[in-house]
């Protein structure tokens, strides 16, 4: 995530149809049926289901919190932790709790005004906690009375956690007395309870277990996951303190997740972007960053931008608290607001017809930028508040953001300069591959400076075609022999390549290997990537089926991730399965990936048949073309298996590469001392 990281029904209209198409449906359509005919019979008004209170939740899910996967699980923790910061938000509450318990459990806890148990009047012999947790489009949070703003404005938040939960406990402490009520599955097992006295304590406990009827009996919350969720909140609000707590045997093996941890985050948005960007080369010594808070106004909000010399762009936005991954109307309001105020210091300092050029890609293409607003009745696409669609959230972000970079600019005009020159750097690059690709179109044959260990296959256009990374000379000879040399092409490497996690940028342009592979794929890298460009539609690396070989695609895959990483995310990078072993007995013989492949053919294909001849490949280059091509090359018998990475896990895979390709060793000793328990003796050389 996407850091962005964290967070996450529908109708049908109907199209005109011509005219000629209405005549054809008429021709070969049965006639209508008649009254009392069989085709009305079973549908009457018995047939018409109206669902009740929580049950539509339980019926369906995916309309409410977008599914029932692990996105979707974790949007409960969200929904419940949004209340919280709304009242952190409106000066209520100063703290919340977080615990992950055994068995399952969540519990998220606030020291703000509790929700109301009084009857309510609509309801008089429900509490008003009862309604709320019950009932679908009830909350405090429709009249901005009572919350100025707010994320949770469609008032099916917590019901809706309520109806997905096996069990579902609430606890208020009002007025120094604690009350308690407990659900099953969104229905109260009981009435309002009162505890008793306390003193000391205010605010409301939900702890709640979800259904494994809904989510399936492996789903379970990960610490990881609920850990950077809960962080990212502090960000957002600088006066608000957050407490982590989770079982530590829930923690076992997970990296950089400790126990207990308190986030408090005085700097907000500026603190979270210098997070996520260190290390990084910065185009500008300073972030922009800033806050405008105008209480009693329609709106506030606080951002932090960067640009990165050397790494693609990405934004990160909220509205109220809730995470916007798609963006929206206030996204759209900070891009304009820096291209405008460049424009203005272009004019000023005599560069107005170099940047008349530039759009906001141009500008965000490198810029790292987190973005949090806060405005009365937002409106959101959907349930799960993907994307802001608030018009007025644009203006008000524009107009604050721009005047203020206006001033940033003006204030450090070495600074300003040398961002100008990047900003119009990169539009003049974008328009120098557009003309490159127009001249190409015009070109009836288009000259191509192609590695000379390429072994190009045929096919005039990327689709279809795959390119086969390999490492050595000796598999590339025997790949390019098993090969179809109409749509599959082959790139030998010799050994291992360059780590680009640890390696400099020049190192990185010095290199022959990587040097070959760049121009053979003919897209670009980083911020230059093209996928319109890329010269395969699918892109294989295929490597020996055992440590060395292992390595080596962990390797190609950082280069990948690091310097392509849109060629990961439009699906193009995939890894082959070439087979350890051979097995023989007589004229029958079989394939097997690994050790525990080769156990199961032995208990499967060859149980009982006599004495098995296991033959183990020492690598590509020992078997036969015919070998190769059969089990791992032909489109029709091999295994290819995808390099995915879900935008929801970008933080944690960003975090692994580095840990364990970087340039710290220690990282990498302390991941292998974490692991000591799974290594197995016998396979170490003691």
């Amino acid at each position: 995530m996407t850091d962005n990281d964290d967070l996450f029904g529908g109708g049908t209209a109907k199209r005109a149809t011509p005219a000629s198409a209405r005549n054809a449906a008429v021709k070969v359509s049965r006639p209508a049926p008649q009254a009392g005919t069989p085709d009305e019979a079973g549908y009457d008004a018995s047939a018409i289901e109206v669902l009740e209170g929580l049950e539509p939740v339980r019926r369906r899910p995916g309309m409410y919190i977008g599914g029932t996967d692990e996105k979707a699980l974790h949007h409960l923790f969200a929904e419940v932790i949004d209340n919280s910061m709304d009242e952190a938000v409106a000066g209520h509450a100063t703290f919340i709790e977080v615990e992950l318990e055994e068995g399952g459990w969540l519990s998220v806890t606030d020291n703000g005004r509790g929700i109301p148990v009084d009857p309510h009047p609509k309801f008089p012999k429900k509490s008003a906690l009862e309604v709320i947790m019950t009932t679908l489009h009830a909350g405090g949070k429709f009249d901005s009375k009572v919350y100025e703003t707010s994320g949770g404005l469609h008032g099916v938040g917590v019901s809706v956690v309520n109806a997905l939960s096996e069990i579902l406990e609430v606890e208020v402490a009002r007025g120094q007395t604690l009350y308690r009520q407990i659900f099953t599955r969104g229905t109260p097992k009981g009435k309002l309870e009162t505890v008793g006295r306390v003193l000391n304590r205010r605010g409301t406990k939900v702890r709640f277990k979800p259904d494994h009827q809904i989510f399936g009996a492996d789903a379970h919350f990960q610490p990881r996951r609920l850990f950077k969720m809960a962080r990212s909140k502090a960000y957002l609000f600088g006066g608000v303190e957050i407490r982590w707590k989770c079982a530590p045997s829930l923690i076992e093996g997970a990296t950089n997740v400790p126990a207990e941890a308190t986030f408090k985050f005085p700097n907000g948005l500026k603190d979270y972007l210098l997070h996520d960007i260190e290390g990084k080369e910065l185009v500008t010594d300073q972030i922009f960053a800033g806050k405008i808070t105008k209480p009693g106004s329609h709106g506030s909000l606080e951002w932090a931008v960067a640009w990165m010399a050397n790494e693609d762009g990405f934004s990160t936005s909220y509205c109220n608290t809730v995470p916007t991954p798609e963006g929206g109307t206030h996204e759209n309001g900070l891009r304009i607001a820096l291209l405008r105020a460049l424009r203005d210091h272009a004019e000023r300092v005599n560069q107005a017809k170099r940047m008349a050029a530039v759009t906001t890609d141009d500008v965000m293409a490198t810029c790292a930028s987190m973005l949090s607003v806060f405005i009365r009745e937002p409106e959101f696409q959907g349930q799960t508040k993907d994307k802001l669609a608030t018009v007025e959230a644009g203006r008000i972000v524009e107009n604050a953001i721009r005047d203020t970079f206006d001033h940033w600019l003006a204030a450090s005009p070495q600074q300003a300069n040398k961002l100008l020159d990047w900003v119009i750097d990169r539009a003049e690059e974008r328009l120098r591959r557009r003309q490159e690709k127009e001249v190409a179109r015009k070109t009836a044959t288009r000259k191509l400076r192609l590695p000379g260990k390429l072994a190009d296959c045929s096919n005039a256009g990327a689709k279809g075609s795959e390119l086969f990374i390999v490492e050595g000379d000796s598999a590339g000879g025997s790949a390019k022999q098993a090969r179809d040399r109409a749509s599959q092409a082959v790139l030998p490497l010799r050994g291992k390549i360059l780590n680009v996690a640890s390696a400099g940028k020049e190192k990185l342009h010095q290199n022959q290997q990587l040097s070959d592979l760049v121009q053979a794929l003919g897209c670009g890298t980083g911020s230059q990537y093209r996928d319109a460009d890329l010269r395969y539609e699918k892109v294989v690396i295929m490597t020996d089926a055992d440590v060395d070989g292992a390595h080596i695609a962990s390797l190609l895959i950082t280069f990948f991730y690091r310097q392509m990483p849109r060629l990961i995310d439009e699906g193009h990078l995939y890894l082959a399965v070439p087979p350890l072993y051979r097995l023989t007995l007589g004229s029958k013989s079989a394939y097997a990936r690994d050790d525990a492949d080769r156990e199961r053919l032995m208990k499967t294909v060859f149980k009982g048949s006599g004495k098995v001849e296991i033959g183990r490949f020492k690598g590509l280059g020992e078997m036969l073309p015919a070998q190769l091509k059969e089990t791992t090359m032909d489109p029709k018998k091999r295994l290819l298996l995808k390099v995915v990475v879900n935008a929801d896990d970008k933080p944690e895979a960003s975090d692994a590469v580095e840990r364990l390709m970087g340039n710290k060793p220690e990282a990498r000793f302390a991941f292998i001392q974490e692991r000591a328990a799974f290594a197995d003796e016998a396979d170490l050389d003691i």
